[in-house]
């Protein structure tokens, strides 16, 4: 896939004012630290589209772009330890399940995991496997391949999906990433291109 355009759209609260033309939507999440932004940016090759912060949490609302007039990509607030008070977790926690469970619009959510981890966490688990329980799709992306050598990034890959399979009859699609490299942008927008032939 070829990206000819890539536009900030706007920035919601909630599902209400959501764009209602119905394009196709593909979503990006993942826990505070995960280099999001980077990867958006990666994918778009618009740097700064998506704003990198070095502070975890930034994102708090649905950040909407449109892709080639044609499809939005979707910026979702990340999980984990976001130094946000109670309230605003529960409320961010409500407005992704808001989103993930009932937006009509949504193809895929890729949901990223960062590739340096040499123990599964437990948030990242949780979280795909409640989507898995909910019939979401989604796919994975691991995030900083660049930092880690080939066989400590196989490692930690496999016991990531080791810990998934324990449960999983069939693994989630998985892709390997490096916004740094630009490594997995050509995989990944080939198979939102694959996603779109089936809408």
């Amino acid at each position: 896939m070829i990206i000819d355009s890539a536009e900030f759209v706007a920035s919601y609260p909630d599902l209400s004012g959501c764009p209602s033309d119905g394009k196709p939507e593909f979503a990006f999440i993942g826990r505070s630290n995960v280099g999001k932004s980077s990867l958006i940016n990666m994918l778009t090759q618009r740097k700064g589209l998506a704003k990198v912060s070095a502070t975890p949490g930034k994102t708090q609302l649905l950040n909407f772009f449109t892709i080639n007039r044609t499809w939005y990509l979707v910026d979702l607030p990340g999980y984990g330890y976001a130094k946000v008070s109670k309230k605003q977790h529960k409320n961010l926690g409500s407005m992704i399940n808001s989103y993930l469970l009932q937006r009509q619009e949504l193809v895929t959510a890729f949901v990223l995991i960062d590739s340096t981890l040499d123990k599964p966490s437990k948030v990242d688990l949780e979280f795909v496997s409640a989507l898995g329980e909910a019939g979401v799709p989604f796919a994975l992306v691991f995030t900083k391949s660049d930092r880690v050598g080939g066989n400590t990034l196989q490692r930690n890959m496999s016991a990531f999906l080791n810990s998934l399979s324990e449960n999983w009859e069939v693994l989630p699609k998985h892709f390997i990433s490096s916004s740094e490299r630009t490594r997995g942008r050509d995989e990944i927008l080939d198979y939102i291109h694959h996603c779109l032939k089936l809408v």
